[in-house]
């Protein structure tokens, strides 16, 4: 499948409902799971990744295919170690490509029974699921902060609780507080002081829970409001005190002339100027999701950039550097990465490389999709090759487009 991308005024108007966070709502369901008492969950996600979720946690099959969804593979491979039962955790063959070794290590010197299928270090996985009891752990930080919070949600059913240290340094520890604050909510407290997070043998306490709204996916938005001139858009069930990390966005944004008001609609987003600085510097370590978004930005206003914090896009749903490198090649920048974690554009062109018009790959990652989206604002028209990876995390994306004045069409052969 391919959609041709269009959009000939710089105009930003009305309402934009995003997806409920799944980053949100896959941790309230495997809390859910682990709860004596069931918990009222409202606005799920309609993203790929919690419909996986969901259906995992029915128990109908032992085997459990995620197909593309990470955190549903590291979440749920936490879930089903104590969750008593022989159980097969399989995906994609992306899926098989991405390392879990790290969490299964700290699993089993928990007790956890897993063995790999295949390759030694990576799914799929055979799990004979026991009782576990906890204590001292230590576990590497700089990985994925979806190991620590899989290992967390479990801790306070543990007849030991948890003692983590994280060694290294800690990236996207705004999810590991995401995950923290949500135990609390839901009655478990911890400690997180310094690289060490203690947890004690606990009950999870029944309450209504709302989804809120996805930053990440509010990214975008933000992305196209920087690039317009006329903003007035609405927002609903966003919060600028939000537990998600990526709510740092409104601060970054306010760098490019975007302003966000608390109304009792929603968030308002406006826009007064632009971007003056030389160059914008970003370290992304509690913020990777973000990375596409703010590279192709600054690649349309011509914007040198020098970004860090970006260790783990490697093993995202595709290595994010690459893709990046090679895609916005196809607008002329060339991105280099001086060191690992980083990506930088020192704001040349290369003319002989430029695609008119370009054609995006998406690399079955739903963020290379969305990113690139905007591009269509400056280069008329645009094709995205895929485009429905989209309904990973926000299954409405294009439709959205449509509704804020983008031409998307389907011009399969």
């Amino acid at each position: 499948m391919k959609f041709k991308i269009d959009k000939t005024d710089k105009n930003l108007l009305g309402t934009v409902t995003l997806p409920a966070s799944k980053s949100i709502c896959n941790r309230a369901l495997i809390i859910n799971a682990l709860s004596s008492t069931p918990i009222e969950i409202e606005n799920i996600s309609e993203s790929d990744d919690t419909k996986v979720m969901l259906k995992a946690l029915t128990f109908e099959n032992n085997t459990v295919d995620i197909g593309h969804a990470g955190t549903a593979m590291r979440f749920l491979t936490a879930f089903f170690s104590q969750k008593e039962g022989e159980w097969i955790m399989t995906g994609s063959q992306r899926m098989k490509q991405r390392p879990i070794g790290v969490l299964v290590d700290a699993l089993r010197d928990m007790g956890a029974d897993i063995s790999y299928m295949e390759k030694e270090g990576y799914p799929p996985l055979q799990i004979n699921g026991k009782k576990l009891k906890g204590g001292e752990l230590s576990l590497d930080g700089s990985v994925s902060s979806q190991y620590i919070s899989a290992i967390l949600m479990l801790a306070p059913t543990l007849s030991e609780g948890i003692e983590l240290t994280l060694t290294n340094r800690v990236i996207s520890r705004s999810y590991i507080e995401l995950t923290l604050n949500m135990m609390k909510h839901f009655g478990v407290d911890s400690t997180f002081e310094g690289n060490t997070v203690k947890i004690s043998p606990q009950t999870y306490q029944a309450e209504e829970f709302l989804c809120e709204s996805d930053w990440t996916g509010a990214s975008y938005i933000y992305q196209i409001a920087a690039l317009c001139e006329n903003v007035d858009l609405t927002l609903p069930y966003l919060f600028k005190n939000s537990l998600q990390g990526d709510c740092a966005i409104i601060e970054w944004f306010e760098k490019f002339g975007v302003t966000t008001t608390e109304t009792e609609k929603g968030l308002k987003l406006q826009k007064q100027g632009g971007f003056t600085e030389n160059k914008l510097v970003l370290d992304f370590i509690l913020n990777p999701d973000v990375a596409q978004t703010m590279a192709v930005l600054c690649g349309l206003l011509n914007i040198p950039f020098h970004f860090t914090g970006l260790e783990t896009l490697k093993i995202k749903e595709t290595d994010r550097i690459h893709a990046l490198q090679v895609e916005c090649g196809k607008m002329g920048m060339i991105l280099t990465e001086p060191v690992e974690g980083a990506l930088a554009w020192d704001g040349t062109w290369d003319e002989d490389k430029k695609q008119d018009p370009c054609t995006f790959d998406t690399y079955k990652d739903h963020r290379m999709a969305m990113a690139y989206a905007a591009v269509g604002m400056f280069k008329h028209p645009i094709y995205i090759n895929e485009p429905m990876v989209v309904t990973k995390s926000f299954p409405r994306f294009w439709d959205d487009m449509k509704n804020i004045g983008f031409t998307v069409e389907n011009v399969t052969v």
